[in-house]
């Protein structure tokens, strides 16, 4: 098995899921969200963003990652925070050699339920079904944190809709 971390990354708040997959199997390991006040400076919503990441990664001790990659065309305003959040992320992953890929949101939905073009009701379905949970995980960034490590583990032997981070 091995163990994979999903990240949604956002300043205000970063889904994370952690799952260990193999043999076309998954179980659930944790997720949640780390959230940061909007009434904090942007720099050190970043830092707890970086250092709560970094004491995930040193807890559960994924050996991938798979990240949802940027989408905004239908708020560009909430793009920069997003790519910020991201980037931490990244430099997480790097710094403790972490493989990771990010995916576009399309691509997620695609791997989970066969259509791109699939509503969060049905990516969260079938991400309980997927993990056998009781019930749908919330908050939704922790459903496509989960999501994405589904995907990761789906597609991680190659698929074109994959960018190699």
């Amino acid at each position: 098995m091995t163990r994979i971390l999903g990240l949604d990354p956002g300043l205000a708040e970063t889904g994370y899921g952690i799952i260990d997959a193999g043999s076309g199997r998954f179980r659930h390991i944790a997720h949640g969200v780390i959230s940061t006040p909007p009434d904090m400076e942007t720099g050190t919503r970043l830092n707890v963003i970086y250092e709560r990441l970094l004491a995930l990664v040193r807890e559960y001790g994924p050996r991938e990652a798979g990240i949802e990659n940027l989408y905004f065309a239908r708020n560009i305003t909430s793009a920069l925070p997003v790519a910020q959040a991201r980037g931490v992320a990244l430099l997480v992953f790097a710094r403790r050699k972490v493989l990771c890929r990010g995916y576009p949101p399309q691509a997620i939905k695609q791997a989970l339920v066969g259509n791109g073009r699939a509503d969060k009701k049905q990516v969260g379905e079938l991400v309980r079904l997927l993990l056998g949970l009781p019930e749908v995980p919330k908050p939704d960034h922790a459903a496509d944190a989960l999501a994405a490590a589904i995907c990761h583990a789906h597609t991680r032997g190659g698929c074109p809709d994959v960018q190699q981070l």
